[in-house]
């Protein structure tokens, strides 16, 4: 054990032992040994989830317009970057997409758009009406916090009323699509985003509708390692609350091609470090998908020795990150492979993490 973890033997045997740490003890975590770390944050992976099996979900992410409004500085995909031109796909451009998949095996869509101006409640409405009468078997993972309170904003309804709405219409889960949850970074970058309440709201409408979600974490836009915390103390605190979040996804922001340029990239290191020291902290989330789409296939596969038990996605025409020049692909067979020279067992899952097929 080194230096680091033997001035936080307490802490050390606070974390085996399987005990909530503070926000303050979370802090002292950025000071460990990067191996001591990862080995704690398995350790704690362990307890939550003691086998050794890592998931994958075959799915597709169809961004069915790059129309947005919020125009993030940390964007490269909003039209309002010029990097691509502006679009729409229409409900039969959406149906083929869909229908590749089905016949790939795939179980899951993420219909993910932006802030469109023109877009009415009834517009999402048909969109997932219509989704759900072709493929009434998939399962609709789709639009994010920031869409729902921009449509509740703009029809003059509620964030339930809105959820429910939704619901009513097939929608059968939402990404917890999360940013960073500190107010000071979101006024910013994303200053026409949802504020971290409007999130939280937005979390406890689709509790009160029992709809499931997640959360991730997009670091290295400028923020400390206290931010850092106060994120995740957020994601937790809401868990606590509701328990809707199946699973955590932490990604590195990506500034090439986009309005932070200028910004220096967060390292491997950095990102293997949020994942154990995230694992270590959210002791009340199962599910920790590695980021292979944006941290690379081999740092993913760290990630599974560091406290991540599941891969997410293979993503079929990922189009956002591919924006900001990072293009990394994969397909099952790869993500299999992946699996097994770590050491785990890979597991085909559905929407809800339970076992379609071991492999």
């Amino acid at each position: 054990m080194n230096r680091g973890t033997n001035h936080n033997s307490k802490l050390h045997q606070k974390i085996l032992s399987g005990k909530r740490i503070t926000p303050q003890e979370a802090i002292t975590l950025f000071q460990w040994d990067i191996l001591d770390l990862g080995r704690a944050g398995d350790a704690r992976r362990r307890a939550v989830f003691p086998k050794e099996e890592v998931g994958f979900i075959v799915d597709r992410i169809i961004n069915f317009t790059n129309v947005c409004e919020a125009g993030c500085t940390f964007c490269a995909f909003h039209a309002r970057a010029n990097l691509i031109e502006p679009y729409e796909l229409t409900l039969e451009e959406i149906y083929k997409k869909i229908d590749e998949l089905v016949n790939l095996g795939g179980t899951q869509v993420m219909l993910q758009g932006g802030l469109h101006p023109d877009y009415t409640l009834e517009k999402y409405i048909t969109m997932i009406r219509s989704v759900k009468e072709q493929f009434p078997e998939i399962c609709l993972h789709s639009f994010s916090p920031s869409e729902i309170v921009y449509i509740a904003r703009k029809n003059g309804m509620t964030i339930f009323e809105i959820v429910k709405t939704l619901k009513e219409a097939g929608l059968d889960s939402m990404p917890g699509a999360s940013d960073l949850l500190v107010d000071r970074i979101r006024k910013q970058v994303s200053p026409k985003k949802t504020s971290v309440e409007e999130w939280r709201a937005v979390m406890q409408a689709l509790y009160e509708n029992n709809m499931k979600s997640s959360a991730t974490m997009t670091y290295g836009m400028g923020e400390t390692n206290e931010e850092k915390i106060e994120h995740l103390n957020v994601i937790r605190e809401v868990q606590d609350e509701t328990g809707i979040i199946r699973a955590f996804i932490p990604w590195s922001f990506s500034p090439a091609r986009t309005r932070m340029d200028d910004m220096l990239p967060a390292t491997g290191i950095d990102y293997l470090r949020i994942v154990a020291i995230a694992r270590i902290f959210l002791d009340n989330i199962i599910f920790f998908q590695a980021g292979w789409l944006t941290e690379g296939l081999k740092l993913a596969q760290l990630a599974l020795a560091m406290g991540a038990n599941d891969m997410g996605g293979v993503l079929m025409e990922e189009v956002v990150v591919k924006a900001t020049g990072i293009k990394t692909e994969t397909n099952a067979g790869e993500i299999i492979e992946i699996i097994k020279n770590a050491g785990k067992i890979p597991v085909q899952r559905d929407s809800d993490y339970k076992i379609i097929k071991s492999i």
